[in-house]
């Protein structure tokens, strides 16, 4: 198959990858999840007519200067029920349920107080400093609709309203399998012609973003015996990262035993560099993404295709470059030749506007550049150098 443009590879995957099924999950597990039903109000906001303000409770308007005794006092979580009586004063806390009888509060700030006294300093107004009930939400009222992700302060709102747990999208379980014989793990000394795996730690920490805990299946060597047994392990997953053995060498043999477990490729190549081998396969179970071997392939690839890929089966919106930001450039940025060049920057925030300091990098094996930075430069095909003042595109990476 022929390399596709980005646009086209992305239009596959989305039509291949809907948002999964619901599942329900405690309240405090949720966060980041994406509502699969609307939920309502459970009580009035305020319950009860409350104080706004730590003051005073009374039944009609005073003139400044006048003098008041006070015969009691009312405390957020007293039980409602408190009468007053003409001319009578309590004192009130904020969220203190207001007493039948009164229709202002004065706060303290305008009041000279004592214990058994207070003198009123300024005019007051009917229904000051008073929440009334339900103003904010009724019961029965929408409170989150469908489709919104459980930030804090969603989750907060939820607590409020006795919700102990929600409905959700799915999270998909995720699978990572490095291949390659030259490949151990980061705790060994490599042996001459042999490099540590620094994808599986990548892909983890990528993962945990969406608040998703991948599965590391491990290193397997570049043999089809000991290939194939741990993808049919990932292959239980919702989605495999199949690292490195996807391109045209002759120990490169992802694909083929994707293929002989009943993996359909949906493409094998995208313009774009690094990552230009990257595999997109469906099989009846899930969905395998056949990431390149090189460190910055892995990343750009993740970042750019995987990523908005796992946002559409959590629900959430999703697509290979929208995210993306203008930023000025602090240092200049090299050129791109017939394909979309991504390079890694440091993105900082100054004055109003994104600076972007590019750091490009020796090749797609240069992994000091790429763990430098904080987002992607997009370089579009044929584009000269930049330089620094100038305009660019940019997506923030976690």
């Amino acid at each position: 198959m022929a390399p596709l443009q980005p646009d086209e590879a992305w239009r596959r995957i989305e039509e291949r990858m809907g948002p999964l099924p619901e599942e329900t999950v405690a309240r405090r597990a949720a966060g980041g999840r994406v509502l699969t039903r609307a939920l309502a109000a459970q009580v009035d906001v305020p319950a009860g007519d409350v104080s706004a303000m730590d003051g005073y409770a009374l039944p009609g308007a005073v003139s400044p200067g006048e003098s008041r005794p006070v015969s009691g006092a009312v405390a957020a979580g007293d039980r409602p029920g408190y009468e007053l009586a003409p001319d009578e004063v309590v004192r009130i806390m904020t969220g203190a349920p207001l007493p039948a009888g009164a229709d202002r509060v004065v706060p303290v700030e305008e009041t000279d107080a004592g214990r058994e006294t207070v003198i009123f300093l300024r005019p007051s107004l009917p229904g000051q400093h008073i929440r009334r009930q339900g103003e904010i939400l009724q019961m029965g009222d929408p409170l989150l609709p469908a489709g919104a992700r459980l930030t804090p302060g969603a989750l907060s709102l939820l607590a409020a309203h006795g919700h102990g747990t929600v409905p959700v999208h799915r999270a998909p379980t995720v699978a990572v399998l490095t291949s390659g014989d030259e490949v151990v793990p980061p705790e060994t000394q490599p042996a001459p012609g042999q490099l540590r795996d620094s994808h599986t730690d990548f892909l983890l920490a990528a993962g945990s973003t969406l608040g998703l805990r991948f599965e590391p299946l491990g290193i397997a060597p570049d043999r089809v015996d000991a290939l194939r047994p741990l993808v049919e392990r990932g292959l239980r997953s919702d989605v495999l990262l199949l690292c490195g053995g996807v391109s045209m060498g002759e120990f490169d043999l992802a694909e083929g035993v994707l293929a002989d477990l009943g993996c359909e490729a949906v493409f094998d190549g995208v313009n774009i560099q690094p990552g230009k081998p990257l595999v997109f396969a469906v099989h009846p179970g899930g969905w395998v993404f056949g990431l390149p071997g090189n460190p910055a392939s892995v990343m750009v690839s993740f970042w750019l295709f995987v990523y908005p890929a796992l946002r559409r089966l959590l629900g959430m919106p999703a697509s290979w470059w929208g995210g993306a930001v203008g930023g000025t450039l602090a240092a200049p940025l090299p050129g791109s030749g017939p394909r979309d060049r991504f390079i890694p920057v440091a993105v900082e925030p100054r004055d109003g506007e994104l600076l972007v300091t590019p750091f490009p990098p020796k090749g797609s094996h240069d992994l000091a550049s790429f763990g430098q930075g904080n987002a992607l430069v997009r370089v579009r095909p044929g584009t000269g150098p930049a330089g620094v003042g100038e305009r660019c595109e940019v997506l923030l990476i976690f």
